[in-house]
């Protein structure tokens, strides 16, 4: 087990416990990341446990009552019956058919679900019911704790209006901005040039990015009113907006909590959430590169006020906007289990979900404010179902057809709710899993998860790793130049991938015609003996050509044992490795470097499509003849898409606002109806 030192406090408190020390919960057993929960068996919290969520947390959360010793109910949709939480829990309850709003929202079902199981306690995860007051109340009267804050927290919180004014009253810096109810456009108007431009309109009881619009003048501020208020009605039943001072260019850092019911509270440190793309984090980091210890310590004092100011117990995160002169403002605060807990979790060696269990039942925190460490440093990417060319990521859906996390290295967590054969379906978040590496040091956990990305495995849907990669290797993301409007800023015109240059364009074109030759070299022999005894010795010289966008590269190829020299494009390219072609990865050693590739598909054309540089290429390998003889070769015709619309991502059709007759050809999608990506929607006249 790789070990971590930690500071003398905290090694002087542990030593006075009876059970098993602290460590990072990325250390490393059997080359596997493994959680490492301190449990105490003689410490007794519930017997049965169930878990109101579904996918990766709701495994997450499974594991560690299993470390407890705490048995689980799971609760599913119709479609999640095979889901990987279903099968880790004790028990499952289906609670209704697929749309949340019938099962993992459906808390009559989920009532019925606690007392048939005689569930003592729930964990809900995050999202769904998770920040539901009514939920908590209705447990409470049944007489079942709610692993999570009390009721009066979640409701005094949930409402950014009152958190802000209670935030405000706890002495904790707040962005400057008017903190009643915006009743109509023109008042908002008169309010934000009160406040001065630009602005922030966003919903009162909104999350998630929903009902937020950034004002930069009147017209916009008319417009953003209606549209926030529009979309927060319909996204939460609550159209009451508020206007703030937009701070423009900020960083987005959050102050993880902990507190118990006796009065005591801690905060475990910050996240780093600045990469994000419509105002839902992308990659996180803890801690942060810009924070320093006065500034740290000042966020975390404060956050600590919050919580203490609403009596909050469990774990909750308090957010952050921290300008470029390291002035932070409250934005809000989650009184719940944050998606990007793990982070947390790895360098302060605390298990969250555990702590949240330990508060629940009544117990004080194990810990004081100066045994919390920073040990190490951990990063986090959302590994979605996601085409990231299309505005930074759009859902996709379909099944695993292979899928195989990248485990084998070492200070690696994946926490994810899929195996191979899931399905990633369009009534749920398309989060694949949550990639976690840790490194002593910023600089060996961002080398980790970029072999971490090359080596995972995932066939069957668009995901979007391809971004994560180009984002964890930028030179600003690298230096620790960042901000909420990262994404926009380095993609002005949306993410194109991994841009070739002329070394790396030599490397893929050379590794494609390797894997070419192998393919070739392979088809000719059975058991490794020649298929037919009259071929000649195996040839050691090709000149090929391969086909790269829309440029063709002569190419001449010579081998010697199991290492190919390539010339391409007036440059040469030494290629060597074990051409295992049946596996999903290739470990290749290119001009001395170490490359993971992945060979997608290979075609009888010569197309070979690969992923490299976790972005995916197309190339055509084809011999010197063929090369000359496929220009003649009718080209394909492109489809006139100037008359149809097509659906740009699978999802339900809300309305049709039009109907046949209307200046239309003709409408082939109607309300209710699922529709996948490119599905033709409606033809023009």
């Amino acid at each position: 087990m790789a070990a971590h030192s930690w500071s003398p406090p905290l090694s002087r408190l542990l030593s006075t416990v009876k059970y098993v020390s602290l460590q990072s919960r990325c250390c490393t057993v059997h080359s596997k990341a493994q959680y490492s929960t301190a449990y105490n068996p003689s410490e007794k919290t519930f017997d049965k446990i169930l878990i109101a969520n579904r996918g990766e947390i709701a495994c997450r959360v499974i594991k560690t009552c299993k470390k407890m010793g705490i048995q689980t109910v799971a609760v599913h949709s119709d479609v999640d019956s095979s889901a990987v939480h279903v099968k880790m829990a004790d028990e499952a309850i289906c609670v209704g058919p697929a749309p949340t709003s019938k099962s993992y929202l459906n808390m009559d079902a989920i009532m019925d679900a606690i007392r048939v199981t005689g569930a003592q306690a729930v964990h809900p995860g995050y999202g769904f019911l998770s920040e539901n007051k009514e939920f908590a109340k209705r447990l409470a009267a049944e007489g079942v704790t709610f692993i999570g804050p009390d009721t009066h927290a979640i409701q005094a919180m949930g409402d950014k209006i009152e958190s802000k004014l209670i935030a405000k009253a706890a002495q904790v810096n707040t962005i400057p901005g008017f903190d009643g109810v915006v009743k109509t456009a023109e008042e908002a108007v008169k309010i934000a040039q009160e406040i001065g431009y630009p602005v922030m309109i966003k919903a009162s009881a909104g999350g998630g990015g929903k009902g937020m619009r950034i004002a930069w003048n009147d017209d916009e501020t008319r417009e953003g009113f209606r549209f926030s208020s529009q979309e927060a009605a319909s996204s939460f039943g609550d159209d009451r907006l508020l206007i703030e001072k937009y701070i423009d260019n900020p960083r987005h850092i959050e102050i993880q909590v902990l507190a118990d019911k006796h009065g005591n509270a801690l905060w475990l440190n910050e996240r780093e959430c600045s990469i994000q793309r419509r105002n839902q984090k992308v990659v996180e980091e803890a801690p942060s590169t810009f924070l320093d210890q006065v500034t740290r310590q000042a966020m975390g004092e404060q956050a600590v006020q919050l919580a203490k100011a609403v009596q909050y117990s469990s774990a909750g995160t308090v957010e952050f906007l921290v300008d470029s002169k390291k002035n932070f403002y409250f934005l809000e605060m989650n009184t719940r289990l944050q998606v990007e807990h793990p982070i947390t979790e790895c360098i302060t060696g605390l298990d969250l979900v555990q702590q949240m269990i330990r508060v629940a039942k009544g117990y004080q925190l194990q810990h004081k404010q100066e045994d919390i460490p920073i040990n190490g440093w951990a990063i986090e990417s959302r590994v979605y179902a996601e085409d990231p060319y299309k505005s930074f990521g759009l859902p996709s859906i379909g099944r695993l057809c292979q899928y195989q996390e990248p485990l084998n290295l070492s200070n690696v967590r994946v926490d994810s709710g899929i195996q191979e054969g899931s399905d990633i379906s369009i009534y749920y978040d398309p989060m694949i899993s949550k990639l976690v590496t840790y490194g002593a040091t910023r600089g060996e956990a961002l080398a980790r998860m970029e072999d971490a990305l090359d080596n995972y495995v995932i066939r069957g849907v668009t995901h979007n790793i391809p971004l994560l990669r180009e984002i964890i290797t930028h030179p600003r993301f690298i230096s620790g130049d960042i901000s909420t409007n990262f994404l926009p800023e380095v993609y002005p015109d949306g993410f194109k991938g991994h841009q070739l240059e002329v070394d790396t364009r030599r490397e893929l074109l050379a590794s494609a015609a390797v894997l070419h030759i192998t393919a070739q070299l392979r088809s000719q022999t059975v058991l490794g003996t020649l298929r037919v005894s009259t071929v000649p010795v195996e040839c050691t010289r090709w000149e090929l050509c391969a086909e790269l966008g829309e440029a063709c590269h002569a190419m001449e190829i010579t081998k010697s044992g199991n290492v190919y020299n390539v010339e391409v494009d007036g440059g040469k390219v030494e290629v060597s490795g074990v051409f295992n072609l049946a596996s999903p990865l290739l470990p290749l050693t290119i001009n001395g470097s170490h490359r993971m590739l992945q060979r997608l598909s290979r075609e009888a054309s010569g197309m070979i499509v690969l992923q490299y540089l976790g972005s995916v290429f197309k190339v055509r390998v084809l011999s010197k003849l063929a090369s000359e003889l496929n220009s003649y070769m009718p080209e394909k015709v492109p489809e006139d898409t100037s008359s149809i619309l097509r659906s740009p991502m699978p999802g339900t059709v809300v309305a049709v606002s039009i109907k046949p007759g209307d200046t239309v050809k003709s409408v082939h999608c109607k309300p209710g109806e699922t529709v996948g990506e490119g599905d033709l929607l409606v033809e023009l006249q």
